[in-house]
C-alpha cells in the first residue's frame, strides 16, 4: 500500500484526487491539505466524500506533513508549486504536480505566459510532462511528473497522431476547446457564479491564453523527444454553462491526400491497444465521458475545403486533471496505469 499526500486537496481537482485515491486499491490517502480549510472535516466541505472519509480534515499547507508518504499530489493555484517542490523532493520519493510550474522546459516562456519568472527553473529539465498516451516511456520511477493541462490533453491527443506522422501541416494550426465552470476552480469568480455562466456562452483568453505554449511544445515533440519543426497553434478556449467536460474542435491542412477513412484509421493505429483512448465515427461529447479517464476522438476530412477537423471530449476533472495525475503516478511506480481508474462514464 502506497501512503498519498495530497497537497491542495479542497479544491476540485484536490476532491477529484480524494475520490479516484478512495477506489485505489494501492493508495492511502494519509494526509489532505488545505490552507484555507485547515481544521474543516473533509466530509462537510464534500459530503459526496464521507462514506470513505468520515474522520479526514484538512490539514495546513506544511511540507512536514509529507514526510513517510510515498507520493505527493499538488492541487494548487499556478506558482505555488514552485516554492514547495524542492523541499518536497527532499522527503518523499515522488511529486506529482496538476498545475503549470513544471510543465514548460523553456523558463524564457514563463513570464510571456504566466507573468512571472520561474523560481527553479534549474528543475524543468527533470519534470517528465505527464501524458502518459504521448509519452510513456518518461514516466517510470520519474521523481518529478508536471501532469498534462486540460485543455492540452484534449487538443494534444486529437492532432499529435497527425503532426508526428506528418500527415498535416504543423503551421497554422487551430483549436476551438469548450470547458465545464469546475475547470476555473472553486473559489467563487465574478464571471462563474450561476447568474454569470447560465444561458451563456463566452470565449476568452483571446490570442493569449496560457495554455498556448503547452500545446505548442507537446505536439512538437515526438515521443522519442525528438522535434518537429514549425508548429504553431492558434488556441482559443470558450467557457461552456456545464459542470464538467471539454470538447476541443481541432483544424488542419493535411500535406497528401487524406480522406475522412483515412485519418480514422491514423488515429486507431496511433491509440490501438490504449485504455483510455476511444477512436470512433460519433461525434465525441462531454457527458460520454463525465466521471472517467477516457478521451473520445473522431476524425473527418471536408472534401469541399481540405481542411482535417479533429474532436477530442474528455471530463476535465478526470483525464484533464486528477485521473491524468493518478495515471501518471501509477506508471511511475510500476503499476498497471489503470488501476483505480475507470473508462466508463457516467450517464445519464
Amino acid at each position: 500500500m502506497y501512503k498519498i499526500a495530497i497537497i491542495g486537496a479542497s479544491g476540485f481537482t484536490g476532491a477529484e484526487l480524494l475520490r479516484l485515491c478512495a477506489g485505489h486499491p494501492d493508495f492511502e490517502v494519509v494526509v489532505a491539505t488545505g490552507e484555507t480549510q485547515a481544521g474543516t472535516a473533509v466530509a462537510d466541505l464534500y459530503p459526496s466524500l464521507a462514506a470513505h472519509y468520515p474522520d479526514l480534515s484538512y490539514a495546513p499547507t506544511d511540507p512536514a506533513v509529507v514526510d513517510g508518504s510515498d507520493v505527493i499530489f499538488l492541487g494548487l493555484p499556478h506558482g505555488a508549486s514552485q516554492v514547495l517542490v524542492p523541499d518536497l523532493l527532499d522527503r518523499v520519493g515522488h511529486v506529482v504536480d496538476l498545475a503549470a510550474d513544471f510543465r514548460l522546459r523553456d523558463a524564457s516562456l514563463y513570464p510571456v505566459w504566466y507573468g512571472e519568472d520561474h523560481e527553479v527553473p534549474d528543475l524543468l529539465d527533470e519534470a517528465v510532462y505527464g501524458l502518459p498516451e504521448l509519452f510513456r516511456s518518461d514516466l517510470p520511477g520519474a521523481r518529478l511528473v508536471a501532469a498534462a493541462g486540460c485543455y492540452p490533453t484534449a487538443s494534444s491527443l486529437a492532432l499529435a497522431p497527425f503532426v508526428r506522422s506528418g500527415a498535416i501541416d504543423p503551421a497554422g494550426l487551430v483549436v476551438d476547446a469548450a470547458s465545464g465552470v469546475s475547470g476555473a476552480g472553486r473559489p467563487p469568480k465574478p464571471n462563474t457564479t450561476f447568474c454569470a455562466v447560465d444561458e451563456d456562452y463566452t470565449a476568452y483568453g483571446l490570442a493569449c491564453h496560457r495554455h498556448t505554449p503547452e500545446i505548442e511544445q507537446v505536439l512538437a515533440t515526438r515521443a522519442d523527444g525528438t522535434t518537429v519543426d514549425g508548429v504553431s497553434v492558434l488556441f482559443t478556449p470558450h467557457l461552456a454553462p456545464m459542470n464538467r467536460g471539454i470538447l476541443a474542435t481541432c483544424y488542419a491542412r493535411p500535406t497528401g491526400d487524406l480522406d475522412t477513412d483515412g485519418a480514422l484509421a491514423l488515429l486507431a493505429d496511433a491509440y490501438a491497444g490504449e485504455p483510455f483512448v476511444v477512436v470512433d465515427e460519433r461525434s465525441p461529447s462531454t457527458k460520454a465521458t463525465l466521471g472517467s479517464n477516457a478521451v473520445h476522438l473522431t476524425a473527418r476530412v471536408d472534401p469541399r475545403t481540405g481542411l482535417l477537423i479533429v474532436v477530442g471530449a474528455i471530463d476535465n476533472l478526470v483525464k484533464g486533471a486528477s485521473g491524468q495525475a493518478v495515471q501518471c503516478a501509477n506508471a511511475v511506480l510500476g503499476l498497471d496505469e489503470t488501476i483505480g481508474l475507470s473508462a466508463i462514464g457516467v450517464y445519464p
